[in-house]
Protein backbone atom coordinates (compact mmCIF):
# COMPACT_ATOMS: atom_id res chain seq x y z
CA UNK A 1 0.00 0.00 0.00
CA UNK A 2 1.61 3.47 -0.79
CA UNK A 3 2.23 6.69 1.88
CA UNK A 4 -0.67 8.37 -0.48
CA UNK A 5 -2.96 5.81 0.00
CA UNK A 6 -2.44 5.39 3.94
CA UNK A 7 -3.09 9.21 3.93
CA UNK A 8 -6.21 9.06 2.39
CA UNK A 9 -7.81 6.45 4.24
CA UNK A 10 -11.35 7.36 6.00
CA UNK A 11 -11.18 6.76 9.87
CA UNK A 12 -13.52 4.00 10.83
CA UNK A 13 -16.69 5.38 12.10
CA UNK A 14 -16.68 5.62 15.78
CA UNK A 15 -20.65 4.34 18.05
CA UNK A 16 -22.40 7.63 18.33
CA UNK A 17 -22.75 9.04 21.81
CA UNK A 18 -26.20 9.61 23.65
CA UNK A 19 -27.15 11.89 26.00
CA UNK A 20 -30.21 10.17 28.29
CA UNK A 21 -31.32 12.61 31.46
CA UNK A 22 -31.65 10.90 34.67
CA UNK A 23 -34.63 11.54 36.86
CA UNK A 24 -35.28 12.29 40.51
CA UNK A 25 -35.98 9.36 43.02
CA UNK A 26 -36.45 9.08 47.12
CA UNK A 27 -35.51 5.92 48.22
CA UNK A 28 -35.37 5.85 52.21
CA UNK A 29 -34.41 9.32 53.24
CA UNK A 30 -31.80 9.33 50.26
CA UNK A 31 -32.25 11.56 46.82
CA UNK A 32 -31.07 9.05 43.69
CA UNK A 33 -30.63 9.59 39.95
CA UNK A 34 -32.10 7.09 38.06
CA UNK A 35 -33.06 5.48 34.79
CA UNK A 36 -34.32 2.04 34.20
CA UNK A 37 -33.04 -0.79 31.88
CA UNK A 38 -35.96 -0.92 29.63
CA UNK A 39 -35.09 2.50 28.30
CA UNK A 40 -31.04 2.04 28.18
CA UNK A 41 -30.81 -1.51 26.64
CA UNK A 42 -32.74 -0.86 22.79
CA UNK A 43 -30.43 2.44 22.59
CA UNK A 44 -27.93 0.15 23.12
CA UNK A 45 -29.05 -2.98 21.25
CA UNK A 46 -30.96 -1.80 18.18
CA UNK A 47 -29.48 2.21 17.72
CA UNK A 48 -25.71 0.43 18.25
CA UNK A 49 -25.68 4.00 20.42
CA UNK A 50 -23.56 4.39 23.85
CA UNK A 51 -25.22 5.87 26.29
CA UNK A 52 -24.27 9.14 28.68
CA UNK A 53 -26.39 9.00 31.84
CA UNK A 54 -26.71 12.96 32.57
CA UNK A 55 -27.44 13.90 36.02
CA UNK A 56 -30.03 16.29 36.00
CA UNK A 57 -29.82 17.70 40.20
CA UNK A 58 -26.85 19.72 39.68
CA UNK A 59 -28.26 22.82 37.77
CA UNK A 60 -27.49 23.24 33.68
CA UNK A 61 -23.83 25.08 34.17
CA UNK A 62 -21.90 21.93 32.60
CA UNK A 63 -24.83 21.83 29.69
CA UNK A 64 -22.74 22.53 27.12
CA UNK A 65 -19.72 20.07 27.93
CA UNK A 66 -22.21 17.18 27.99
CA UNK A 67 -23.29 18.85 24.51
CA UNK A 68 -20.15 19.20 23.64
CA UNK A 69 -19.93 15.30 23.58
CA UNK A 70 -22.98 13.85 22.06
CA UNK A 71 -23.95 12.77 18.60
CA UNK A 72 -27.61 12.81 19.67
CA UNK A 73 -30.29 13.20 23.02
CA UNK A 74 -32.84 10.67 24.21
CA UNK A 75 -35.39 11.84 26.48
CA UNK A 76 -37.45 9.04 27.98
CA UNK A 77 -40.12 8.73 30.44
CA UNK A 78 -40.56 8.95 33.78
CA UNK A 79 -43.35 8.71 36.77
CA UNK A 80 -43.10 12.48 37.52
CA UNK A 81 -45.26 15.33 35.44
CA UNK A 82 -43.42 18.30 33.99
CA UNK A 83 -44.41 21.51 36.57
CA UNK A 84 -47.42 23.27 34.52
CA UNK A 85 -46.16 26.93 35.75
CA UNK A 86 -43.79 25.94 32.80
CA UNK A 87 -46.42 26.34 30.22
CA UNK A 88 -48.29 29.13 31.88
CA UNK A 89 -50.93 26.85 33.67
CA UNK A 90 -52.10 26.16 37.93
CA UNK A 91 -51.04 22.51 38.61
CA UNK A 92 -54.15 20.29 38.07
CA UNK A 93 -52.71 16.85 39.63
CA UNK A 94 -50.97 17.68 43.07
CA UNK A 95 -50.98 14.32 43.80
CA UNK A 96 -48.60 13.50 41.25
CA UNK A 97 -45.26 14.08 41.77
CA UNK A 98 -42.94 16.14 39.80
CA UNK A 99 -39.64 16.18 39.00
CA UNK A 100 -38.13 19.93 38.72
CA UNK A 101 -33.99 19.78 38.59
CA UNK A 102 -35.35 17.91 35.08
CA UNK A 103 -38.04 20.25 33.75
CA UNK A 104 -34.98 23.04 34.46
CA UNK A 105 -32.26 20.87 32.61
CA UNK A 106 -33.94 19.08 29.80
CA UNK A 107 -36.25 22.05 28.32
CA UNK A 108 -32.75 24.30 27.51
CA UNK A 109 -31.34 20.84 26.84
CA UNK A 110 -33.83 20.31 23.49
CA UNK A 111 -33.32 24.43 22.78
CA UNK A 112 -29.98 23.64 22.48
CA UNK A 113 -29.68 20.50 20.81
CA UNK A 114 -31.86 21.90 18.24
CA UNK A 115 -29.36 24.88 17.58
CA UNK A 116 -27.13 22.06 17.40
CA UNK A 117 -28.59 20.20 15.22
CA UNK A 118 -28.30 16.79 17.06
CA UNK A 119 -30.78 13.93 16.61
CA UNK A 120 -33.42 14.23 19.44
CA UNK A 121 -35.69 11.05 20.23
CA UNK A 122 -38.69 11.30 22.60
CA UNK A 123 -40.79 8.66 24.54
CA UNK A 124 -43.84 9.68 27.17
CA UNK A 125 -42.62 12.51 29.15
CA UNK A 126 -39.78 13.29 26.72
CA UNK A 127 -42.06 14.01 24.05
CA UNK A 128 -44.17 16.49 26.29
CA UNK A 129 -40.62 18.11 27.43
CA UNK A 130 -39.89 19.19 23.86
CA UNK A 131 -43.19 20.12 23.18
CA UNK A 132 -42.94 22.37 26.61
CA UNK A 133 -39.52 23.69 25.35
CA UNK A 134 -40.95 24.95 21.82
CA UNK A 135 -43.89 26.54 23.79
CA UNK A 136 -46.57 23.95 23.42
CA UNK A 137 -48.73 23.24 26.21
CA UNK A 138 -50.68 19.91 27.59
CA UNK A 139 -53.66 18.78 28.88
CA UNK A 140 -52.95 17.79 32.43
CA UNK A 141 -56.20 15.21 32.83
CA UNK A 142 -56.95 13.60 29.27
CA UNK A 143 -58.89 11.34 30.75
CA UNK A 144 -61.18 14.31 32.07
CA UNK A 145 -61.35 15.99 28.66
CA UNK A 146 -64.55 15.98 26.58
CA UNK A 147 -64.03 13.73 23.37
CA UNK A 148 -60.83 11.67 24.82
CA UNK A 149 -60.34 8.35 26.13
CA UNK A 150 -58.66 7.57 29.43
CA UNK A 151 -55.20 6.86 28.57
CA UNK A 152 -53.94 5.52 31.29
CA UNK A 153 -53.00 1.84 32.50
CA UNK A 154 -54.95 0.00 35.43
CA UNK A 155 -52.72 0.08 38.49
CA UNK A 156 -53.77 -3.14 40.07
CA UNK A 157 -52.65 -4.84 36.77
CA UNK A 158 -49.36 -6.80 35.98
CA UNK A 159 -46.57 -4.84 34.12
CA UNK A 160 -47.08 -7.15 30.92
CA UNK A 161 -50.43 -6.54 30.97
CA UNK A 162 -50.20 -2.15 31.59
CA UNK A 163 -47.05 -2.57 28.77
CA UNK A 164 -49.89 -4.65 26.27
CA UNK A 165 -51.11 -2.73 23.18
CA UNK A 166 -53.99 -1.27 23.94
CA UNK A 167 -55.22 0.92 21.25
CA UNK A 168 -54.56 2.04 17.41
CA UNK A 169 -52.60 5.13 16.26
CA UNK A 170 -53.38 5.98 12.62
CA UNK A 171 -49.88 7.53 11.22
CA UNK A 172 -50.46 10.22 8.96
CA UNK A 173 -49.41 9.27 4.75
CA UNK A 174 -46.54 10.75 3.41
CA UNK A 175 -44.49 10.83 6.42
CA UNK A 176 -41.41 9.45 7.05
CA UNK A 177 -42.55 7.60 9.72
CA UNK A 178 -45.13 6.14 7.47
CA UNK A 179 -42.14 4.93 5.35
CA UNK A 180 -40.37 3.87 8.16
CA UNK A 181 -42.72 1.35 9.61
CA UNK A 182 -44.45 0.58 6.17
CA UNK A 183 -47.58 0.66 7.91
CA UNK A 184 -50.54 3.48 7.79
CA UNK A 185 -51.40 2.03 11.50
CA UNK A 186 -49.93 0.58 14.52
CA UNK A 187 -51.24 -1.03 17.43
CA UNK A 188 -49.34 0.54 21.00
CA UNK A 189 -49.46 0.97 24.63
CA UNK A 190 -50.62 3.50 26.80
CA UNK A 191 -49.77 4.62 29.79
CA UNK A 192 -50.08 8.70 30.40
CA UNK A 193 -52.75 10.70 31.87
CA UNK A 194 -51.83 13.82 29.92
CA UNK A 195 -50.73 14.72 26.59
CA UNK A 196 -49.85 17.29 23.94
CA UNK A 197 -52.89 19.79 23.93
CA UNK A 198 -51.22 22.92 21.48
CA UNK A 199 -48.17 21.87 19.68
CA UNK A 200 -44.78 23.91 20.15
CA UNK A 201 -43.51 26.10 17.71
CA UNK A 202 -42.35 24.00 14.53
CA UNK A 203 -43.72 20.90 15.76
CA UNK A 204 -45.85 18.24 13.06
CA UNK A 205 -48.67 15.55 14.39
CA UNK A 206 -47.68 12.94 12.64
CA UNK A 207 -49.91 9.73 14.28
CA UNK A 208 -53.00 10.01 16.39
CA UNK A 209 -54.50 7.99 18.52
CA UNK A 210 -58.25 6.86 17.71
CA UNK A 211 -59.75 9.66 19.31
CA UNK A 212 -57.40 12.32 18.06
CA UNK A 213 -54.80 12.96 20.59
CA UNK A 214 -51.62 13.44 18.97
CA UNK A 215 -49.10 10.53 19.71
CA UNK A 216 -46.22 11.25 17.44
CA UNK A 217 -44.91 14.61 16.56
CA UNK A 218 -41.78 15.33 14.44
CA UNK A 219 -40.19 19.26 13.48
CA UNK A 220 -38.48 18.63 9.95
CA UNK A 221 -37.74 22.35 9.67
CA UNK A 222 -35.74 22.12 13.07
CA UNK A 223 -33.90 19.44 13.09
CA UNK A 224 -32.76 16.59 10.81
CA UNK A 225 -33.87 14.26 13.25
CA UNK A 226 -36.29 15.52 16.24
CA UNK A 227 -39.20 12.30 16.86
CA UNK A 228 -40.78 11.68 19.90
CA UNK A 229 -44.02 9.40 20.67
CA UNK A 230 -46.48 8.89 23.54
CA UNK A 231 -46.54 5.59 23.99
CA UNK A 232 -43.77 3.25 24.89
CA UNK A 233 -41.45 1.57 22.28
CA UNK A 234 -38.47 0.56 24.69
CA UNK A 235 -41.17 -1.86 26.15
CA UNK A 236 -39.57 -5.58 25.22
CA UNK A 237 -38.66 -3.55 22.10
CA UNK A 238 -36.44 -7.07 20.91
CA UNK A 239 -40.07 -8.60 20.39
CA UNK A 240 -41.50 -5.65 18.62
CA UNK A 241 -40.86 -4.87 14.88
CA UNK A 242 -42.62 -1.22 14.83
CA UNK A 243 -40.16 -0.42 17.94
CA UNK A 244 -36.51 -1.97 16.64
CA UNK A 245 -37.23 -0.09 13.56
CA UNK A 246 -37.63 3.39 15.40
CA UNK A 247 -34.54 2.83 17.63
CA UNK A 248 -32.71 2.02 14.07
CA UNK A 249 -33.92 5.23 12.24
CA UNK A 250 -32.27 7.03 15.26
CA UNK A 251 -29.38 5.54 15.58
CA UNK A 252 -28.65 6.23 11.69
CA UNK A 253 -29.51 9.86 12.34
CA UNK A 254 -26.87 9.90 15.12
CA UNK A 255 -24.45 8.08 12.99
CA UNK A 256 -25.40 10.81 10.67
CA UNK A 257 -24.21 12.84 12.78
CA UNK A 258 -20.65 10.87 13.55
CA UNK A 259 -19.86 11.56 10.37
CA UNK A 260 -20.72 15.08 10.05
CA UNK A 261 -18.34 15.67 13.11
CA UNK A 262 -15.36 13.54 11.33
CA UNK A 263 -15.59 15.36 8.28
CA UNK A 264 -15.88 18.85 9.69
CA UNK A 265 -12.70 18.30 11.84
CA UNK A 266 -11.21 16.97 8.58
CA UNK A 267 -11.73 19.78 7.15
CA UNK A 268 -10.19 22.01 9.82
CA UNK A 269 -6.91 19.88 9.50
CA UNK A 270 -6.80 20.22 6.12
Amino acid sequence: MSNSNIGNKQPALRKPVVLMTMGTQERKGHDYQVMTHKYITPLVDFADCIPVLVPTCCGTEALEAYLDMADGVYLTGAGSNIDPTLYGQQNETPGKAQDKDRDLFDIPLVQLAIARGLPIFGICRGMQEINVALGGDIYQKVYAEPGFNDHRENPDDPVEVQYAASHSVTIEPGTWLRDTLGSDQIRVNSLHGQGLRNLGEGLQPIARAEDGLVEAIHAPNLSPFLFAVQWHPEWQAAKNPDSIKLFQAFGEACRAQVRKTQAGKRHQAA
